[in-house]
C-alpha cells in the first residue's frame, strides 16, 4: 500500500497519470496563477507522507521558481517526504567555467535542488566532466537512469540501421544502445561555431552507404546538429536517415527544419511534452522509484 501523492504540473499530465497509475499513487494536479508581472502563486492539493512532485525542467527559468514554491507547500501540507521527478533536467552542461566571470550554473541549480527536495530523479542528465548525479546534487538520494533500453527497443531491427552518434559527445548514448539493440555505430565530429552553426563530419561513412541510418543523440535541442549529420549522411549514401533522442526541446520551426533536411523520422521520449514524445517512461522511472523506497510503501 503507497502512502505517496504524485503531483503534477498541467503540462505533464498525461505521463504523470500514466506513472501514477502504475505506482498505485494518486495524482493530485498544481495549480499555477501567474500574475501579470510575471509572479507565480502555486497551490498544491492535499499530500500523502510522501510527496512526489512530477516536472520536467525545459523552460528552466519559470519552472524552477514554481517547483520550488511547490515543494514547500506540499512540506507545509503535512509531507515528510519530497521528492523531484524530473525526466528532464536542466542546467547541467555548465560544469565549469569555461571564461572568466561565468557562473557554473550545474553546481548552483545542484545544490538549490539539493536544498529543496529529499531526492531527485531524472533521466539521462547531460553530464560530461561529471560522472554522476550525486556530485551534482550533494547530501540526498540523486538518481539518474537511462533510457537506452527504451530507445534500443524502438528500433526496427528487421531493417538491420546503422547507430549514428552526431559527435563526439553523443558517442556514450548511442555507444550504449547500439550495444543493446546488437547493432554497428559510428559517431561524427561537431565543430560549434555557434549555438545554431555547428559543422559535422565522418571519418568512417564508408559503411553506411546504401544503409539505412538512425541518429542517435541524449539531446535534441534547436535540432542544428542533426540537420549537418543528416547532410552528411546522405551525401555519404544512406538509404534513409531517422532520429532518435531522449529528450527533445525542438520548436515546431526546428522539427519542420529537420524534415525538410532528409530526416524521415524523429522520435523522443515524453521527457518533454511535444510532437516528438511518443516513447513513454513511466515504466522506467515507477521502477526506479519503488527501488529507492520513495512509494512509503513497506520493503518486502
Amino acid at each position: 500500500m503507497t502512502s505517496a501523492t504524485l503531483h503534477c504540473f498541467a503540462e505533464a499530465a498525461g505521463p504523470a497519470k500514466e506513472l501514477a497509475a502504475l505506482l498505485g499513487a494518486p495524482c493530485a494536479p498544481v495549480a499555477v496563477h501567474r500574475f501579470p508581472d510575471g509572479e507565480s502563486l502555486v497551490q498544491v492539493a492535499g499530500t500523502g507522507s510522501v510527496a512526489l512532485l512530477y516536472r520536467s525542467l525545459d523552460d528552466p527559468n519559470a519552472k524552477l521558481v514554481e517547483v520550488l514554491l511547490a515543494a514547500s507547500a506540499l512540506r507545509d501540507g503535512g509531507a515528510r517526504q519530497v521528492v523531484l521527478i524530473a525526466p528532464y533536467l536542466a542546467y547541467m552542461r555548465q560544469d565549469m567555467a569555461f571564461r572568466p566571470g561565468e557562473a557554473v550554473s550545474q553546481r548552483v541549480i545542484g545544490r538549490l535542488l539539493a536544498g529543496a527536495f529529499d531526492g531527485v530523479l531524472t533521466i539521462d542528465p547531460h553530464l560530461h566532466r561529471v560522472h554522476t548525479l550525486g556530485e551534482v546534487i550533494p547530501d540526498v538520494p540523486a538518481i539518474a537512469i537511462t533510457a537506452a533500453p527504451l530507445l534500443a527497443a524502438a528500433i526496427d531491427h528487421d531493417a538491420a540501421p546503422v547507430l549514428v552518434g552526431p559527435d563526439e559527445e553523443s558517442r556514450q548514448w548511442v555507444g550504449a544502445v547500439a550495444r543493446l539493440a546488437g547493432l554497428p555505430f559510428i559517431a561524427g565530429r561537431k565543430q560549434r561555431r555557434s549555438d545554431r552553426d555547428v559543422i559535422v563530419t565522418f571519418e568512417d561513412a564508408a559503411q553506411i552507404a546504401g544503409r539505412p541510418v538512425v541518429l542517435v543523440d541524449d539531446l535534441i535541442s534547436s535540432g542544428r546538429t542533426l540537420i549537418e549529420a543528416a547532410a552528411g549522411l546522405h551525401a555519404a549514401g544512406a538509404a534513409r536517415v531517422d532520429a532518435l533522442a531522449v529528450h527533445s526541446l525542438a520548436s515546431a520551426a526546428d522539427i519542420a527544419a529537420m524534415h525538410a533536411a532528409g530526416i524521415a523520422s524523429i522520435r523522443a521520449t515524453d521527457s518533454v511534452a511535444g510532437p516528438l514524445a511518443q516513447l513513454p517512461l513511466a515504466s522506467a522511472l515507477a521502477q526506479a522509484i519503488i527501488d529507492q523506497g520513495w512509494t512509503g510503501a513497506p520493503r518486502k
